[in-house]
């Protein structure tokens, strides 16, 4: 199954646009989990357990995981996903950038070792640095386009052709490098007027938007500048403000983590087919 065709069928199974991001910080964590050499597995194993009835995918951040050398905590987490909720898509946030043998490296990394769905990659380097991981027919290729840091526009925003960099981008990817339509773009929640641009661009590429939750991003200005005609094409992540859920109510962790998660899937469905 190819990735997009996983995506399309996770939305519509979980009612879902709700990606939720593993970033865990260890300095965050719950007393329980306190000096536990698999601490890093154990929360995020609880955190899926509880909130994938609400998810379409869910996105581990590698850097997160390579600070704390657990890597191979990152291998068991991306095992268990594809064992236990094998119809949600797994995105390595990798942010990969480079070319020729070692975008290959990075390919395999992404594919063979975490057995991702997708993998997130940066096009600074042209198509030299995407071209590797294209190789991989079934599998997702997410390119960097309009990120959500405010620092973003300081290259995003250069006229080329007539039009900011970033629409550029979107053009190159919908229309030439997507050739087995396997692309999606990263377009950030907190612009939403950006977000559209791009959706008109690509038509129904699916995009990954972070900047909701923690950074701020208007849930229903995002929804109704990026859904496509059937309401979906869209990976709309929170990751901190579903992971470190402050608990209410005797809830432990993960409960607190499922009734955020359900409330964020919750609220972007009041803004979809509108």
């Amino acid at each position: 199954m190819t990735f997009t065709t996983k995506l399309a069928n996770a939305i519509r199974q979980h009612d879902s646009l709700l990606c939720i991001g593993l970033d865990p910080d260890i300095a965050r964590f719950p007393g329980v989990l306190k000096g536990r050499s698999d601490a890093v597995f154990e929360f995020c194993r609880a955190i899926i357990d509880a909130t994938a009835p609400y998810a379409c995918a869910f996105k581990p951040q590698i850097a997160y995981f390579a600070a704390l050398a657990a890597e191979d905590q990152l291998q068991a987490i991306c095992d268990y996903l594809n064992q236990h909720y094998p119809d949600i898509p797994v995105v390595l946030d990798a942010k990969r950038g480079d070319i020729g043998a070692t975008a290959e490296q990075y390919a395999r990394e992404a594919f063979e070792r975490y057995k991702s769905d997708a993998v997130t990659v940066n096009p600074y380097m042209g198509f030299d640095s995407i071209e590797p991981y294209l190789q991989w027919n079934e599998k997702g290729v997410i390119v960097l386009c309009r990120t959500s840091n405010p620092g973003g526009s300081d290259l995003q925003f250069l006229k080329v052709d007539g039009m900011p960099l970033y629409q550029h981008v979107a053009r190159l990817v919908a229309r030439q490098w997507n050739r087995n339509g396997q692309c999606a773009l990263v377009v950030g929640a907190t612009f939403p007027e950006e977000i559209a641009e791009v959706r008109k661009i690509v038509g129904d590429m699916p995009l990954l938007v972070p900047g909701i939750g923690a950074q701020g991003g208007d849930i229903e200005a995002t929804v109704m500048a990026g859904q496509t005609r059937d309401g979906t094409g869209m990976m709309i992540n929170s990751s901190r403000a579903i992971l470190y859920a402050k608990p209410v109510d005797g809830e432990g962790f993960a409960d607190a983590a499922a009734r955020v998660a359900r409330e964020t899937r919750d609220a972007i469905n009041i803004y979809r087919h509108r």
